[in-house]
């Protein structure tokens, strides 16, 4: 429990990395590299918890979102669907890097990028369109494919991360890359 709030902190933390950007009602932020972090090292279920802990805490008003927005208003807005895509994006990465074969930084890498990118942005991009009334095609090119080469270095260096960190603090990760063949 203590490493879920440690992740939900850090996901706050890392969601004040944020560069909003003119052509985008979605910002540039580190909090899908939060996501994914706690998903490779905690694991589907805590990584989830992780994630669902840091959006009880900007719903109940803490200023953790990007640019220090807080409130319920937040997920209800454009941008919600990014924030809510965290609880099962993080479960996906958890869960995809558990039964994937092969090396673990490989399926680090593939967890990542299938929970921290594919879910977010499906989610992120389906709220967009729905709540600014934007065609999917205008989503897409406003809240999805500019942040991918990003979010796809985001994934690389998470996967990398996790990785040292399962070797250098054990007791840190409880995750998918703790078993014996991931490490």
């Amino acid at each position: 429990m203590a490493r879920a709030a440690l992740f939900a902190a850090l996901t706050a933390a890392l969601a004040h990395v944020s560069l909003p950007l003119p052509f985008s009602p979605v910002p540039l932020t580190g909090q899908t590299f939060g996501l994914m972090l706690s998903g490779l090292l905690l694991g589907a279920r805590w990584g989830a918890l992780a994630q669902g802990a840091y959006l009880l805490m900007g719903a109940s008003g803490l200023p953790v979102f990007a640019g220090g927005a807080a409130g319920l208003g937040v997920l209800a807005g454009p941008t919600g669907g990014y924030l809510l895509g965290h609880v099962v994006g993080a479960f996906v990465v958890g869960w995809v890097a558990q039964r994937l074969p092969g090396a673990g930084r490989i399926r680090a890498v593939a967890a990542a990028l299938a929970g921290g990118v594919g879910v977010v942005y499906a989610l992120g991009v389906l709220q967009l369109a729905l709540v600014t009334g934007m065609g999917w095609k205008a989503a897409l090119l406003a809240g999805a494919l500019p942040f991918l080469p990003g979010d796809v270095l985001k994934a690389l260096v998470a996967a990398l991360a996790a990785e040292r960190l399962t070797a250098a603090v054990p007791h840190l990760a409880g995750g998918p890359l703790r078993t014996p063949e991931g490490s």
